[in-house]
């Protein structure tokens, strides 16, 4: 069993800036896969980063590059999410998750929801304009 918890949303101007944490407890969080997810009132969840359990390979939406950065602290057993230049698009609700169970290589495998394991309770961001 694995724990998720997030933390770091808030409400903030376009522009701005905020740094989701997750952390995570229950088992070795090194062999962890970590994504973070959001979903938007009405739309469906979508994928915006994921890191490998190294943090060696990261995985991005197009609509967050250059904008957004996943890392993680595994001594911490922490992952992160820094948002900068934040739009009101990126209002949403910021999910956490664990994908615990070894699948092929390949990015279907880190940005497909499907595939993750556990999940966090989300955090809320909001952008006004």
């Amino acid at each position: 069993q694995v724990q998720l918890v997030e933390s770091g949303g808030g409400l903030v101007q376009a522009g701005g800036s905020l740094r989701l944490s997750c952390a995570a407890s229950g088992r070795p969080f090194s062999t962890y896969v970590m994504g973070w997810f959001r979903q938007a009132p009405g739309k469906v969840r979508e994928f915006v980063e994921a890191i490998n359990w190294s943090g060696g390979n990261t995985y991005y939406a197009d609509s967050v590059k250059g904008r957004f950065t996943i890392s993680r602290d595994n001594a911490k057993n922490t992952v992160y999410l820094q948002m900068n230049s934040l739009k009101p698009e990126d209002t949403a609700v910021y999910y956490c998750a664990a994908r615990i169970s070894p699948h092929p290589s390949g990015s279907y495998y880190y940005t497909n929801w499907r595939v993750y394991d556990y999940w966090g309770q989300g955090t809320q961001v909001t952008v006004s304009s």
